[in-house]
């Protein structure tokens, strides 16, 4: 899946790893209009993360493990998969409570939320006994260079909020936009309202 993920620093508070980007209203690329991505890694070099809220239309969590020849113990629940990002759009990225790790793959984002884009998630997730409380899988991430994003967020391309774990792993994927601008005090319709008229 995803080499290199641990390279990612997420220690500088200066850095936005656990957080959520909100796209502003026109964005100016189809690919994140409306979207909402969770900030897995972010240093002085990279910044990775990965859109909640691009459903690849009909395919399931179980659909791809079965492609995958990944056998389940368990009904796995028919959890849409994501459309992480345009980077890499082949391969999987699991973003799941801490109550699972990987020794070899795992990525801490923070206390609570970790990433682990390794096949051992995939059984995981398929077992009855190992399988993290709450997980999404995405395929492909949303990937910036150095001092991109950090520019994009100064041009208010980006709002920056705190996320909670309904936001993260609901599939409510329609109304995530709006719910996350209403976090930051932000009604969706008016700001809606004003891009257009800009």
């Amino acid at each position: 899946m995803m080499t290199g993920v641990s390279d990612f620093s997420t220690d500088d508070p200066e850095f936005l790893a656990g957080r959520l980007l909100v796209a502003m209203p026109g964005i100016g690329d189809a690919r994140f209009e409306r979207a909402v991505i969770y900030m897995c890694a972010h240093d002085d070099d990279h910044a990775m993360g990965l859109t909640l809220n691009r459903p690849v239309e009909g395919l399931t969590v179980p659909d791809l493990l079965a492609r995958l020849e990944i056998d389940a113990a368990i009904d796995v629940p028919p959890d849409l998969v994501l459309m992480g990002g345009p980077v890499e759009k082949g391969r999987g990225f699991v973003l799941h409570t801490d109550d699972y790790a990987s020794p070899d793959g795992t990525l801490a984002v923070t206390d609570h939320i970790s990433l682990t884009p390794t096949r051992e998630v995939l059984e995981a997730m398929a077992s009855g006994d190992h399988r993290p409380r709450r997980a999404l899988l995405a395929l492909g991430y949303a990937g910036w260079g150095p001092g991109q994003l950090e520019r994009e967020v100064r041009e208010n391309v980006w709002l920056v909020c705190d996320p909670d774990e309904a936001l993260i792993f609901d599939s409510d994927h329609e109304h995530k936009w709006s719910r996350a601008l209403f976090t930051l005090g932000v009604d969706a319709g008016s700001l809606s309202a004003q891009a257009g008229r800009a």
